[in-house]
């Protein structure tokens, strides 16, 4: 007779530990959460040359210091934040806009994806709602649509391009 019973507890236990600690890649939203994007470094403070030439302060304006980080990327990648200003596209970058939208661009893309993505995510799920034991949601969800670095760099080895060293099988 104890022997069923510490078999039932047992299994009890078991089924009972799988549902805690749902860890980090558990894919459902736990809220609305902060929008990454909107995080911006300032740039650090200097002080000016001479403080009897300062500017008028300009309430609601724009800082020294504010981010602007379309003008500082185009910049970085050898742009005019000028033409950035005057919303403005250099004579030069017209035929790689219009190669770009040739298909059109739509202004909803990442409310598009994160739909189809909620989309994606609940067809997968169907099946795995129940588990007796922590699982990758992650990784269940988008496990067709991983590749196998291995696999890929021996096929690349194979057809005679160069690839850097992977780390071991396993690691």
């Amino acid at each position: 007779m104890r022997t069923p019973l510490a078999t039932i507890i047992l299994t009890a236990a078991v089924a009972v530990s799988g549902c805690s600690e749902k860890g980090l890649k558990d894919i459902k939203p736990q809220g609305a959460g902060p929008d990454e994007f909107s995080v911006l470094p300032v740039k650090p403070l200097t002080a000016p040359k001479d403080y009897s030439f300062l500017p008028a302060p300009t309430p609601g304006g724009a800082n020294l210091t504010d981010p602007n980080p379309q003008a500082e990327a185009v910049v970085a990648l050898g742009g005019s934040a000028a033409a950035l200003n005057a919303r403005q596209v250099p004579s030069q970058d017209q035929a790689l806009i219009t190669a770009s939208s040739r298909y059109g661009v739509p202004a909803n893309t990442r409310q598009v994806l994160a739909q189809e993505d909620a989309e994606f995510r609940k067809r997968q799920g169907r099946f795995t709602r129940i588990r007796l034991f922590p699982v990758d949601r992650y990784e269940q969800a988008y496990r067709k649509q991983s590749l196998d670095p291995y696999k890929q760099v021996q096929g690349l080895r194979r057809q005679g391009y160069d690839t850097p060293a992977a780390p071991p099988f396993g690691e």
